[in-house]
C-alpha cells in the first residue's frame, strides 16, 4: 500500500509541473519571414528599414551590403547589443549563407521585435543574384 501511495504522489507531483492548456507545435510560431535577393533589396528601401549583418568583422571586410550595420553573431556581447536596437525599425538580416542570420533572426523575434527578415542564402545568394558589395 505505502508503495501505490508513493507512485501516487510521484504521479501527481509531476503532473502538476506539465503546462495547464493544450500544447501545439505551432504555439512557438516564427515572426521573421524568410525571403530571396530580389525581395530583400526592394525592402532595403522602405524607410525605417535596417540591414544587419551578422557575420564576423573580416567578413565583413571581404564585401557587405551597402548601409548594412555590423553585430557579430559570435561576439560574446550579441544579445546585449541587439536588445538595445529600436523596435520601431525593420530588420533585414544576412551572414555568409543564412545559418547564423536565422538564429540571429530566432532572437530577435524572442526579444519582441515584430518586423525581421532573414535572407536566404545570406549574401552568397545575394552575390550569386548579380546584387552589389561594397569592400
Amino acid at each position: 500500500m505505502k508503495t501505490h501511495a508513493l507512485w501516487l504522489s510521484t504521479l501527481l507531483l509531476t503532473l502538476s509541473f506539465l503546462p495547464s492548456g493544450p500544447v501545439h507545435a505551432d504555439d512557438a510560431k516564427t515572426v521573421h519571414k524568410n525571403v530571396n535577393p530580389d525581395e530583400f533589396e526592394k525592402l532595403s528601401k522602405e524607410p525605417d528599414t535596417v540591414i544587419l549583418d551578422v557575420r564576423s568583422p573580416q567578413e565583413y571586410a571581404k564585401g557587405h551590403i551597402k548601409n548594412s550595420v555590423l553585430i557579430n553573431f559570435n561576439d560574446k556581447n550579441f544579445d546585449e547589443k541587439i536588445k538595445q536596437l529600436d523596435k520601431g525599425k525593420t530588420y533585414l538580416v544576412h551572414c555568409a549563407v543564412g545559418g547564423r542570420s536565422a538564429k540571429a533572426c530566432d532572437k530577435l523575434d524572442t526579444y519582441g521585435f515584430p518586423k525581421v527578415v532573414n535572407l536566404e542564402g545570406g549574401i552568397k545568394a545575394w552575390e550569386k543574384a548579380g546584387k552589389p558589395v561594397e569592400k
